[in-house]
């Protein structure tokens, strides 16, 4: 049986306010603001996270197995449960919820009444999710260090190899896909199924991974204590810092975005500058 730790290899960080990095230190000019106060508490090693198009935010939660929603008014509920290990988490245009199960190596489909079938199995350890423009699923699949991509039926091919332990993937405009790897940086995979390394400078890049424009993402770093700006050539620009092992990533439908934190077992939201 698997460890209940999603990132059991890496040494233990402790749930308190860390020093940021050196890299970390080079705060940029138009700098995020970061809410002090959780959004969200009492969450369970909150991993994946999105809004639907209604505003409710869904989380997946490791530890407790369930996933919960939140409505825009800050309403909660638990969406589901006895889950195991659910990592990542990724909403289609239809609606329906996905969910990646650490555990048992495979993806559920949620409808959004909560209705859950299982959507594709014999995954490796699959971690974050995402969906491209042509409305596949996207699928971090650590183990095999590939991003496979699952049809609307199920069936799966490898779209990006050449990985080092990914967790987060996301597609940008011209299809290009960004990678957070955590034992391994940040990857772009253009023109084919190669993985190039991109940028070396986090510690431990997490799960949450969103678009940021045309040609870069925000990216978490899970063995560190920021939220940093990439782009395609690989450049970082810290957008805030001061976490707690930040492993959750949502983009709100205002724009900002909302962070999840193992170090404190909550949610706090990143406003624009």
């Amino acid at each position: 049986m698997r460890s209940l730790a999603f990132f059991s290899w890496l040494v233990v960080i402790s749930p308190v306010l860390l020093s940021p990095p050196a890299m970390a230190q080079q705060r940029a000019a138009n700098q995020w603001q970061l809410e002090q106060t959780a959004t969200y508490d009492k969450l369970s090693s909150p991993v994946g996270m999105a809004y639907d198009a209604n505003g409710n935010l869904y989380v997946a939660n490791w530890s407790s197995g369930t996933v919960l929603r939140f409505t825009p008014k800050g309403e909660r509920n638990v969406f589901a449960s006895g889950l195991s290990g659910p990592s990542g988490l990724a909403i289609s245009r239809q609606g329906d919820i996905y969910v990646a199960s650490y555990n048992q190596d495979l993806v559920w489909r949620f409808t959004p009444e909560g209705n859950k079938t299982v959507f594709v199995q014999g995954l490796a350890t699959p971690a974050g999710l995402s969906f491209d423009q042509r409305g596949r699923l996207l699928i971090a699949n650590r183990r095999t260090n590939q991003i496979l991509a699952a049809q609307p039926d199920g069936k799966t091919e490898v779209v990006a190899e050449g990985l080092q332990t990914p967790v987060g993937v996301i597609e940008l405009p011209n299809g290009d896909l960004l990678v957070n790897n955590i034992a391994g940086g940040i990857s772009l995979v253009s023109g084919g199924q190669k993985a190039k390394t991109i940028n070396n400078e986090l510690n431990s890049p997490g799960v949450g991974i969103v678009p940021a424009g045309p040609d870069g993402a925000y990216v978490v770093d899970y063995g560190g204590t920021t939220v940093s700006h990439i782009n395609r050539e690989g450049v970082r620009t810290v957008i805030t810092q001061g976490l707690t092992s930040p492993v959750g990533l949502a983009l709100a439908p205002n724009g900002n975005l909302l962070v999840a934190t193992w170090g404190t077992n909550a949610a706090y939201r990143i406003h624009q500058p």
